[in-house]
């Protein structure tokens, strides 16, 4: 066997690469195990010895060890160091991906997960459809033997109304340890506050954008927000909350109705925010066929970005969906148990 003297030999950092230093050492050791120049049950040099050979932080080489624990690589024995535990390091991460509703948007944050997170990871994605019943069933059956938990909290009531979470789903979701656990999307539910989470804020996030698009809102007489009452995927109310609080600070008329109705009654000078894509399509179907001007005698906006919206010139208020799935997997792959709050934009295009 061979000493740890040579061990550390084996550990390659290169300070000019755009790769954290401490993924670097565990790279080095995983890929020299996979080759058999480090092999089962060596001794590995000491956090010590790592930060003073190569001018690092004490910090850097403990998260480095702690990921390399975490995946059940390395072990640490007191007082004696660490240890190789494991030579077979193509142990894929488990992930049990829990998403609430299958839309373009959601698939959007699970594709930059997956193509962030790597090949060196075994997916399992659960659509629930908001219901407790298949959400329980789920992770009942499925209570061990998964690295990580990342779930989407999102639940309709017994009226169709949305809820982030029931208290059997809640007391579920605690059961989870909380270093496997982390919230995507929706907050709003009562957990510790050391478990990741990235996530929107739904009344401030429609306020805000409101906010920055406001020159552009302003030139209309009258909001019309359409909010589904009772939807087989229900929303937020919290979106209501920000959208009325924008409406009545900048005293704006405005209405709430549940749903575009056929042959709706257009004024000019109404602006309309779309919730559901059904409403959308119904909507500017109804203005071309009346021959209003989109932008100029009619406004629409439309929640949620989607490429569609982008090719048609449709303005929005949307969360970055990418960088929702993109950070979801850097907390993963860092060993990072922070809270993010993910950006939300109001884009200006042709349609206000």
């Amino acid at each position: 066997m061979e000493t740890v003297m040579d061990a550390i030999n084996f550990i390659d950092i290169n300070k000019s690469s755009r790769v954290p230093m401490y993924q670097q050492i565990v790279d080095s050791i995983i890929n020299n195990i996979s080759n058999g120049n480090i092999v089962l049950n060596e001794k590995l040099p000491s956090i010590n010895t790592i930060s003073e050979d190569f001018y690092l932080s004490r910090d850097t080489v403990e998260k480095a060890y702690s990921i390399l624990k975490e995946r059940n690589i390395i072990v640490s024995i007191p007082r004696r160091g660490y240890y190789v535990s494991k030579i077979e390091t193509t142990h894929k991460l488990k992930i049990l991906f829990l998403v609430n509703k299958l839309s373009s948007y959601k698939m959007r944050i699970y594709n930059s997960f997956l193509d962030r997170i790597g090949v060196n990871s075994k997916i399992d994605l659960v659509i629930y459809h908001c219901d407790e019943f298949v959400f329980l069933n789920t992770l009942k059956n499925n209570k061990s033997g998964y690295d990580y938990y990342v779930i989407m909290p999102h639940f309709k009531t017994d009226k169709l109304q949305h809820a982030s979470y029931t208290e059997e789903a809640l007391r579920a979701i605690n059961s989870i340890p909380k270093n496997k656990l982390i919230i995507l999307d929706n907050l709003m539910l009562p957990i510790e506050k050391d478990v990741a989470a990235v996530y929107q804020e739904f009344d401030k996030d429609i306020y805000d954008a409101l906010k920055i698009g406001i020159s552009k809102i302003s030139k209309y007489k009258k909001m019309i927000l359409f909010y589904p009452e009772k939807s087989v995927y229900p929303f937020p109310r919290r979106i209501l909350h920000g959208f009325r609080k924008f409406c009545l600070e900048n005293e704006i008329d405005f209405e709430i109705l549940s749903e575009v109705c056929d042959d709706m009654v257009f004024i000019k000078g109404d602006l309309f925010i779309t919730i559901e894509e059904t409403d959308l399509v119904n909507l500017v179907n109804q203005i071309r066929e009346k021959e209003f001007i989109m932008g100029e005698e009619i406004g629409v906006i439309s929640y949620n970005d989607t490429p569609l919206k982008q090719l048609l010139g449709i303005a929005v208020v949307s969360t970055d969906f990418k960088i929702m799935g993109l950070m979801a997997a850097e907390m993963i792959l860092n060993n990072d148990k922070s809270r993010v709050k993910v950006p939300f934009h109001f884009i200006d295009r042709a349609s206000v």
